[in-house]
């Protein structure tokens, strides 16, 4: 699987696809809808959808796909060339949504959490089938959240469409099965090809599952945790393991608009506020004048500014 389109910009999401089948063009085609790596504080999160003519569905279920937890790695890549290979009958897309854009979405002004996240990209991506030609007749999707209500959504969005949510979703229909293969093999490449931007040096990449209980995936985060820029753009910085490890860990930072007041309350505990770097003395000269910009800055030719 090529994911060059990601590697190359990994703070941001991206939408990888197959060519679409011509019969998915002229036939009613059924498409399942699957996520991989929602649980993790390390890597993406990546949405995939598989679709082919109704009339293919046993094609497809004779390709032996399954859930793709049941499976192991050399298994999920198989199938999965398996299912590109199919192109007269098999068409995918995938939607893979950065650590960065989950981490500040989650923690905008207004609340954007994790299910909405996943209800617009799995929406998204089905809108992307219609837009591509794809005559959908049915849709089944591993459900996030209420079941009931998240196929109450997506059938007043689609409507002609008969969509079924619906729990394990994946080991039910082998169309989800599918769909779920192509998001984990995008997520293991990704997470095992990931370009470090930050300047790191030679990074460990035994970082266990990414799941935040593994140990392994604890050590790691201990190991790359900047007391001051905290943790690479690799790091769901949202998740509570993270955020509590920088409590416990980084520097401590006070904000100006904090209820406490930001100046005072640095004052109190003989730190400095982020404002006090920004002031200058009564001469006009910069307090650190004389201090060496941080490589942080240079690199992204970031200056002082003396007015406004």
């Amino acid at each position: 699987m090529d994911l060059g389109d990601f590697t190359a910009n990994n703070s941001v999401s991206c939408r990888l696809s197959s060519e679409i089948p011509e019969s998915c063009r002229t036939e009613d085609c059924c498409l399942g809808i699957d996520e991989a790596g929602r649980g993790p504080v390390l890597g993406p999160m990546v949405y995939g959808i598989c679709f082919c003519p109704v009339s293919k569905k046993e094609e497809l279920k004779a390709l032996k796909v399954a859930d793709s937890k049941t499976l192991t790695e050399a298994e999920r890549e198989k199938l999965f060339k398996k299912l590109d290979e199919s192109k007269s009958f098999v068409g995918w897309a995938l939607q893979i949504l950065s650590p960065n854009t989950i981490s500040t979405s989650m923690l905008q002004r207004t609340k954007y959490n994790l299910n909405a996240l996943s209800h617009d990209a799995a929406i998204d991506l089905v809108q992307y089938a219609l837009d591509s030609g794809v005559q959908l007749k049915e849709v089944f999707v591993d459900t996030v959240g209420p079941a009931e209500k998240y196929q109450e959504k997506l059938s007043q969005r689609f409507p002609g469409v008969e969509v079924t949510v619906r729990p394990k979703a994946d080991s039910l229909f082998p169309i989800v099965s599918a769909a779920s293969i192509c998001a984990k093999v995008a997520r293991d490449h990704a997470v095992k090809g990931w370009d470090f931007v930050e300047d790191l040096g030679e990074v460990d990449t035994d970082y266990g599952s990414g799941y935040p209980n593994d140990p392994k995936t604890k050590a790691w985060l201990l190991k790359y945790l900047d007391p001051v820029f905290g943790y690479p753009q690799f790091v769901r910085f949202s998740w509570s393991t993270a955020q509590t490890l920088m409590d416990g860990k980084a520097v401590t930072v006070h904000w100006d608009d904090d209820e406490e007041d930001g100046e005072k309350a640095a004052a109190r505990q003989s730190n400095k506020s982020m404002l006090s770097y920004f002031s200058r003395e009564a001469g006009g000269k910069a307090e650190n004048a004389a201090h060496q910009t941080h490589r942080f800055f240079t690199e992204r030719r970031l200056f002082s500014l003396d007015t406004l």
